[in-house]
């Protein structure tokens, strides 16, 4: 329940972050611009200082109400929600930020209603006709009804919310919202609070002071820097060593999430962040300091940039000593818990000779919930499925079938498929851990079993091996295999697919040295590459993304598969395999280790992908290969392994 509930607010958070940052590089023209043209600015000039309002005022809040209109309802909802905001526009004295980000996906929702109420009851010749009325006349009444309404009510709330928050900074009460910025950071809410949030508080404040300390609050990188070096330098295990790289990127590439993965391992270092957090705000308070316009990204160059005269000190004791107590006070822990493990591990040899064994048994029962498959012995058909079936559930099914094809074992079929396409009559189904409850609604009948990453060689062997010694009773009991008619056409199916081997990869398929700052960028990237080559269409790229919500493509050693979802088969025009290498690595997985060095995006049409996913796996079997294939420069390399095992099959 906790998990769905912080599943939904991440998604609503990253909606509202999804409807400034594509406008960022507006609010930093406009910061720029302040910064120069103002009386007080760098550049004092009252001619150019005439633009910058008409940016505030009308371009800024226009876009966002489009951008947040087009999220919902592509480029209808984008006109609607624009018209939609002129009205708040025109009734208020105030920036309408948070009226555009209401009325964009407002105006844009009514649109798409009426949208699918008149789907397939307009008369031919006549869609142009209704589709440009339909806004006219909707954006008119939301136009009115934004004047009259939703407006006042914004700038009643926004008015309302300033004088709180001055009274908050009155009673130096300010620095304690940190418990609640520095969690909801953590939880990958930091664009949300500080675009969705801080943002539009601090451009109504800026009007009045010239700066607002509400651009600083979040994107402060002082905590999270002192969290990153005290793990450094005081973190005992090995993952902690990655750290020192993390802080650079995070100090100055303006990357905050690349520590939030830190702090999760060690939750006390929350209360670093908070503390850090805490000292920042009362420092800005008392020093009067501020940005002149937002910051994306939070780096220490962007924050220098956005600083006008005479406030240099202010903001640079601010994440400074952000900075200082954020680290003393993580190494503190460090040192605390360092203590324990000490005070933990005096023990008598004999003691730990008695611990031993335990220890070790308790290691051999990874795959203990194997053991417990009932009648595993009757066991004729395994299931993997994903969201989609057509990637990871693929791969995880190619691993499976060759070593159930090693162990002889020709009584079991293996078959990948979608989640909602599960048979109420497997045997077996395995899914991801985050897919396991929704594969249990569709097969309820089944037995169900999760697993990490698709691609745990470990799992597969141990469960193979459990199968294996079962396989005398039915030599035993003289039972013969006799499939469903389900099981049947698949297996029957995926062997007529095989022996057309329709599709080869080569050349145009392979991109080496690709780069990306998170694995949306490297999706974005397999995405187009998928487009450009005619295999998808552009919308198939969203689809990648909205799968990579659902459950991560990430794969373990190294491997990402991301494809799109089962509702984006119409997206596919042919089946097509694009592979690319990131020498830097693209954090994909949920841990901290979990980074993809090659990335294989895939589209199918049916079960077309079957051969080549059974290709790339038996290619990518050994972790030596793929070491090889993430550092090497030569496509006619990655052809080699890859095509070498096309004849194989």
């Amino acid at each position: 329940m906790l998990r769905l509930i912080r599943l939904q607010i991440q998604n609503f958070g990253q909606f509202l972050s999804n409807m400034i940052m594509p406008n960022i590089s507006i609010f930093i023209t406009w910061g720029i611009m302040n910064a120069l043209f103002v009386p007080l600015g760098w550049q004092p000039n009252k001619i150019l200082a005439q633009l910058i309002p008409p940016i505030i005022f009308y371009l800024l809040p226009i876009l966002i109400g489009y951008t947040g209109g087009r999220l919902i309802a592509g480029e209808r909802g984008g006109l609607v929600g624009s018209i939609s905001t002129i009205g708040m526009i025109t009734s208020t004295d105030i920036p309408m930020f948070l009226g555009g980000m209401i009325c964009g996906p407002l105006g844009a929702w009514i649109i798409k209603v009426f949208d699918q109420i008149v789907k397939n009851r307009i008369k031919s010749g006549f869609e142009m006709l209704v589709n440009n009325f339909s806004i006219a006349i909707i954006g008119m009444f939301l136009t009115i009804i934004s004047f009259f309404l939703i407006g006042p009510l914004i700038e009643w709330t926004s008015n309302s919310l300033g004088s709180i928050l001055k009274i908050i900074i009155n009673f130096n009460l300010l620095p304690l919202i940190a418990f609640i910025i520095e969690p909801a950071k953590v939880f990958f809410l930091n664009n949300a609070i500080n675009h969705g949030i801080f943002s539009p508080l601090g451009i109504q404040e800026i009007s009045e002071n010239k700066s607002s300390l509400f651009f600083l609050i979040e994107s402060n990188p002082g905590p999270g820097l002192g969290v990153l070096i005290a793990c450094f330098f005081f973190g005992k295990e090995k993952l902690y060593k990655s750290s020192g790289g993390a802080a650079i990127i995070q100090f100055l590439g303006g990357i905050h999430e690349i520590y939030f993965p830190y702090v999760l391992m060690k939750p006390i270092l929350m209360i670093s962040l908070i503390l850090g957090s805490m000292t920042s705000i009362f420092m800005l308070v008392f020093f009067k300091g501020g940005l002149i316009s937002a910051v994306s990204p939070g780096s220490i160059l962007s924050i220098l940039a956005m600083t006008k005269k005479g406030l240099y000190f202010a903001n640079c004791i601010s994440v400074f000593s952000s900075f200082l107590i954020s680290f003393l006070s993580a190494a503190l822990f460090f040192k605390i818990n360092l203590g324990r493990k000490k005070e933990h591990n005096k023990i008598s040899t004999e003691s730990f000779k008695k611990n031993l064994y335990p220890m070790k048994k308790k290691g051999d029962q990874k795959y203990d919930f194997i053991k417990k498959i009932k009648n595993i012995q009757k066991i004729k058909n395994i299931i993997i499925a994903c969201d989609a079936g057509m990637g990871s559930s693929a791969m995880g099914a190619s691993i499976l079938r060759k070593k159930i094809e090693n162990k002889n074992l020709t009584h079991i079929s293996i078959s990948n498929i979608a989640l909602n396409l599960l048979p109420k009559n497997a045997d077996l189904v395995i899914t991801h851990e985050k897919l396991t409850c929704r594969a249990k609604k569709y097969a309820p009948n089944s037995q169900h079993i999760s697993l990490k990453n698709f691609l745990d060689n470990d799992f597969y062997t141990t469960l193979v091996t459990q199968l294996d010694e079962k396989k005398d009773f039915y030599k035993k009991n003289n039972i013969q295999d006799k499939k469903d008619n389900f099981f049947e056409k698949n297996i029957n199916s995926n062997k007529e697919i095989q022996s057309k081997n329709f599709f080869q990869i080569s050349k145009k398929n392979i991109f080496l040295n690709q780069h990306a700052k998170n694995k949306q960028e490297a999706i974005k990237i397999v995405g187009k590459y998928l487009v450009e080559q005619g295999y998808v269409k552009t919308d198939y790229i969203d689809a990648m993304l909205d799968r990579e919500k659902i459950a991560s493509t990430w794969l373990g050693q190294s491997v990402a598969l991301p494809h799109g979802t089962i509702e984006a088969k119409d997206s596919i025009l042919k089946t097509g395999v694009i592979f690319c290498q990131f020498p830097e690595g693209v954090h994909f997985g949920e841990n901290i280790d979990d980074i993809a060095y090659l990335v294989i995006g895939i589209a199918a049409k049916n079960n077309e992908h079957i051969i080549v996913v059974s290709n790339i796996t038996n290619a990518l079997d050994d972790q030596d290969i793929i070491t090889r294939l993430s550092k090497t420069k030569s496509v006619n390399e990655v052809l080699s392994y890859l095509n070498s095992n096309v004849k194989k099959n």
